[in-house]
C-alpha cells in the first residue's frame, strides 16, 4: 500500500527522499557510463595480461557498447513491467556481479563475454535515471536534475581513461572492475527503500512487443558488428560483413515500419515527430559522437605517437574533466539569467571549436598543447548536454517518457559507436594516403635525406660496428619517422571531420523551439 501511495504522485514525496533517491540512481548511472571508457587507456595492459591481439582488444570496449545499445531501448518497457525500482535493482546487481567476473577473466574470450554481459545488465540504469528525474522534479527543479545528469553523462566517458590509467598504474587492470563492487552493492541495497516512482505491471509480459525486440536486436546487433569489424576486414570485401549488412538493413526497415504501425511498440519512434525531441535526439547523436570519438582518438594518439603509458595518458586527459567541473558552477549560475537555448548554442560552438583546435596536431603534443582544445571540449560538454536533455525529454508528456528516453539515450551511444567506426576507417585510409605522399618526397638524392641517412649510419656503425646493419638501421629509422608523421596528419584529419559534425549540430539547433522547463500537457503530440 505504501508503494502505491508513493507511486501515485512521486513529485509529492518529501524533498530529502526524492534527492536521495535521485542521487542513488545517479551513482548507478555514473558507474554504467564510466565503464564504457574506463579501459581505454589500459588496453595495452589488459592485452598483455590476457595475451590478446590489438584486434581482439577492441572488443573489450565494443562488446560493452553493443550490449548497452541493444538493451537501452528496451528499458522503458522493462520498467513498466517490473517497475523502475526493481529494474534498477536487478540492473545494479547484474552489473556488479559481471564486474567481478571481468576482474577474474582468464583469457580474452571470457573477458569479451563478461564485458558484453556487464553492458547488457547495467544498461537499464542509464535511461531510467532520465525518466525518474523528470517525474520526481517539476518546474525549475528540473534544471538542477538535468544539469546533474548531463554533467555525469559527459563526464563519465571523459574521465574514464583518467581513472583507469591511474588505477592500472597503481594496482593492476583487474581493479578497473573491482572498483564497482562496493558502490554497486550499496545501490542495490538502498534503491528498494528509497526509490518509489511507479508500480510493476506483470500483465504487460503477455502483450509485449516481442517482434519489435527481435527486429531491433537484429538491426542494432548486426549494425554494430559491421561498424566494428568493417574497418579491419575491408568492409564489403568480407562475406560476413555483407551478410550482416543485409540483415541489419532488412531488420531496420521492418523495425521502423513496425514501430510506426504497432499499437504499443518497444521504442516510441513517433516521438521524433515532436520537433524538440527529434532535434534533441539528433544533437544527442552528434554530442555522443564528439565525446566518444575524442576519448577514443586522444589516448590512441598519445600511445601510438608519443608512446605514453596508462598513467601519463590519464594525466594528459585530465584537463577535460577539470574544466567541465569548473564550467558546471558557471553553468548553474548562468541558467538564472540566460536562456537554455543560448547556453546550448554556446556549448555546441565551444565543443566544435575544441575539436577543430586539434587540427594543428604535431608529433610532440603533450598535455600543455592539449590544454586549450580539451578545455573547450569540457566547457562545451557541460553547456550543451543538459539543455539538450531538457529540450528533448521536457517536450514530451510523462506517458511517453519511458519509451522515448530509451530512444534518446540510444542515439548518444549509437553516435559514439558509428563515430568510432568511421574514425577507425579514416585512421587506416588516411594513414595510407599520407604515408604514400610523404614517401614520394623522401627519396634518395635529396640532400636532407642523404644527410640524415649518413648521420644514422655513422651513429649505428659506432654503436654496433657493422656498416651493413648500420645502413639498414638508418633506413628503418627513416621509415619510422615517415610513419609517425603520417599518423599525426591522420589524427589531425579525423579531428577536422569531427569538428564539421558540430557545424551540422549548430545549424540544426537553429530550427528548435524555445526550451521550456514547464511540463507539456498530457495530450502533447
Amino acid at each position: 500500500m505504501e508503494s502505491n501511495l508513493h507511486s501515485a504522485d512521486p513529485a509529492s514525496q518529501p524533498m530529502k527522499q526524492r534527492v536521495f533517491a535521485f542521487a542513488l540512481m545517479c551513482v548507478g548511472f555514473f558507474m554504467a557510463t564510466l565503464d564504457i571508457q574506463i579501459v581505454a587507456s589500459s588496453l595495452r595492459d589488459i592485452g598483455g595480461g590476457l595475451s590478446a591481439s590489438q584486434d581482439e582488444l577492441s572488443w573489450v570496449q565494443t562488446a560493452y557498447l553493443i550490449a548497452e545499445i541493444l538493451v537501452i531501448p528496451m528499458s522503458g518497457w522493462l520498467s513498466k513491467v517490473f517497475s523502475t525500482r526493481w529494474l534498477f535493482v536487478a540492473s545494479a546487481v547484474g552489473f556488479t556481479a559481471t564486474s567481478m567476473l571481468c576482474g577474474v577473466a582468464w583469457d580474452i574470450n571470457s573477458m569479451i563475454v563478461f564485458r558484453g554481459l556487464q553492458g547488457a545488465l547495467g544498461a537499464a540504469m542509464i535511461p531510467t535515471v532520465f525518466t525518474t528525474a523528470f517525474v520526481l522534479f517539476p518546474g525549475k527543479q528540473r534544471i538542477v536534475a538535468s544539469t546533474t545528469i548531463g554533467a555525469l553523462a559527459s563526464l563519465a566517458p571523459t574521465i574514464g581513461p583518467v581513472i583507469g590509467g591511474w588505477i592500472t598504474d597503481q594496482w593492476s587492470w583487474h581493479w578497473l572492475f573491482y572498483l564497482n563492487l562496493v558502490p554497486g552493492l550499496a545501490v542495490a541495497a538502498l534503491v528498494p527503500k528509497y526509490v518509489h516512482v511507479d508500480d510493476p505491471d506483470l500483465a504487460l509480459l503477455k502483450k509485449g512487443d516481442y517482434l519489435g525486440i527481435l527486429l531491433m536486436s537484429g538491426f542494432l546487433g548486426c549494425l554494430e558488428y559491421v561498424l566494428e569489424e568493417g574497418p579491419r576486414k575491408n568492409w564489403f570485401g568480407d562475406p560476413v560483413i555483407v551478410t550482416c549488412t543485409w540483415i541489419s538493413a532488412i531488420c531496420g526497415f521492418l523495425f521502423v515500419v513496425h514501430a510506426l504501425t504497432a499499437r504499443d511498440p518497444i521504442v516510441d519512434i513517433r516521438a521524433l515527430r515532436v520537433r524538440n525531441f527529434g532535434i534533441g535526439s539528433l544533437l544527442s547523436f552528434i554530442t555522443g559522437t564528439g565525446i566518444f570519438v575524442a576519448v577514443f582518438l586522444t589516448p590512441l594518439f598519445l600511445a601510438q605517437v608519443r608512446g605514453l603509458n596508462s598513467l601519463q595518458i590519464g594525466i594528459a586527459l585530465l584537463s577535460v574533466g577539470v574544466f567541465q567541473l569548473l564550467a558546471l558552477v558557471v553553468y548553474a549560475i548562468a541558467t538564472r539569467y540566460v536562456s537554455m537555448w543560448v547556453l546550448m548554442m554556446f556549448g555546441l560552438i565551444c565543443f566544435g571549436l575544441g575539436c577543430y583546435l586539434y587540427t594543428p596536431l604535431t608529433h610532440d603534443w603533450g598535455w600543455q598543447q592539449l590544454l586549450l582544445p580539451q578545455a573547450l571540449r569540457g566547457i562545451g560538454q557541460q553547456f550543451s548536454i543538459p539543455p539538450i536533455v531538457t529540450m528533448a525529454l521536457g517536450s514530451l508528456p510523462p506517458s511517453r517518457l519511458k519509451s522515448a528516453s530509451g530512444l534518446f539515450n540510444l542515439m548518444r551511444n549509437l553516435g559514439g559507436a558509428i563515430g568510432i567506426a568511421v574514425s577507425a576507417t579514416m585512421l587506416n585510409d588516411r594513414l595510407n594516403f599520407h604515408y604514400l605522399r610523404l614517401n614520394e618526397s623522401v627519396t634518395a638524392g635529396r640532400p636532407q635525406v642523404e644527410s640524415m641517412l649518413d648521420d644514422q649510419s655513422a651513429h649505428w656503425a659506432s654503436v654496433a660496428g657493422d656498416v651493413l646493419n648500420a645502413a639498414q638501421s638508418g633506413l628503418a629509422n627513416l621509415h619510422a619517422l615517415i610513419y609517425r608523421e603520417a599518423l599525426t596528419l591522420t589524427y589531425a584529419d579525423t579531428f577536422y571531420v569531427l569538428s564539421l559534425c558540430f557545424l551540422v549540430a549548430i545549424v540544426t539547433a537553429l530550427f528548435s523551439n524555445p526550451i521550456s522547463n514547464a511540463a507539456p500537457p498530457p495530450d502533447a503530440h
